[in-house]
């Protein structure tokens, strides 16, 4: 709704009551394709309600519909049934700049982690851990879809966190890797990374352990407003530890053979000589 305009309410009844009334009230008051959500206990309901040809001609639609819920229910279910305990009205041209904003935050994200990682390491490391976050985004965005959650500002930012969670864990594979390729001798570049993606495992479970457990809890007990970022973040986790370790290593592997750098000791002068394992026999437990 933040990004296409519309309006949500969000009524707390007197008494319990069923959904399909509130949507068969809404239905006959001419206001179709309301999306009404169980908020909390059995008494309490938010709907989601957009006319398009309003909020397509003027900001002041998302308002007029608001009105058009009220006198709906009140009309059906009686005026003294239920009390408005939220209202929130998007205009269209906030929506659109919400959702230019949205898209643009992403981009930064990936831009400077770019940036940093091949001013920190070399551009390689940086273009590995970019793919390996867009392939985050992407999943994310899927499991979004599947459990049809509303893409609002709180999913954003649940993205937005996920990638700095899944670039974190990636920069530190990175770093173990560059630490170990000083040290290598003749070992081959996958030798190295395997090597390091198990030296910094123990430390990637308890990090990510303890994660979850917080993330769950706010799946759990956080409510309704925060759950769809608990969601999010919860199955975050298990695709941000994935991509590091089976998406980023072999997007290392694949670019270093592709183009090879220009060293004199160590794995990475060796890299045009050794005959690289594929990506999924190289990266062995």
């Amino acid at each position: 709704m933040e990004f296409t305009g519309g309006t949500l309410v969000q009524l707390k009844f007197k008494q319990p009551t069923d959904a399909s009334r509130i949507r068969a009230a809404l239905d006959g008051a001419g206001i179709k394709g309301a999306e009404v959500q169980q908020y909390g206990g059995a008494d309490e309901y938010t709907i989601r309600a957009q006319d398009k040809e309003l909020v397509a001609s003027q900001a002041a639609g998302a308002v007029k519909v608001e009105d058009d819920i009220r006198a709906a229910l009140s009309k059906t279910l009686g005026a003294d049934t239920y009390t408005v305990a939220r209202t929130e009205s998007i205009g269209p041209k906030v929506g659109e700049e919400l959702s230019r904003r949205a898209v643009l935050a992403m981009v930064l994200v990936s831009l400077a982690t770019l940036i940093y990682l091949a001013f920190r390491f070399e551009w390689r490391f940086g273009v590995a851990a970019v793919v390996a976050t867009l392939h985050d985004t992407i999943i994310t965005l899927a499991f979004i879809k599947l459990l049809h959650l509303e893409v609002s500002l709180t999913v954003v930012a649940a993205i937005l966190t996920l990638l700095g969670y899944s670039m974190n864990d990636t920069i530190i594979i990175f770093d173990r890797v560059r630490e170990n390729l000083k040290t290598s001798g003749r070992t081959t570049l996958h030798d190295v990374l395997n090597r390091s993606i198990n030296d910094t495992l123990p430390r990637s479970i308890m990090t990510h352990a303890t994660t979850f457990a917080a993330s769950l809890a706010l799946l759990l007990f956080a409510g309704e407003v925060i759950r769809p970022f608990a969601w999010v973040m919860t199955f975050g986790i298990f695709v941000a530890t994935f991509s590091s370790i089976y998406v980023a290593g072999p997007v290392l592997l694949w670019i270093e053979r592709k183009f090879p750098r220009r060293a004199t000791s160590g794995a990475a002068a060796r890299v045009a000589d050794a005959k690289l394992k594929p990506a999924g026999e190289a990266l062995r437990r």
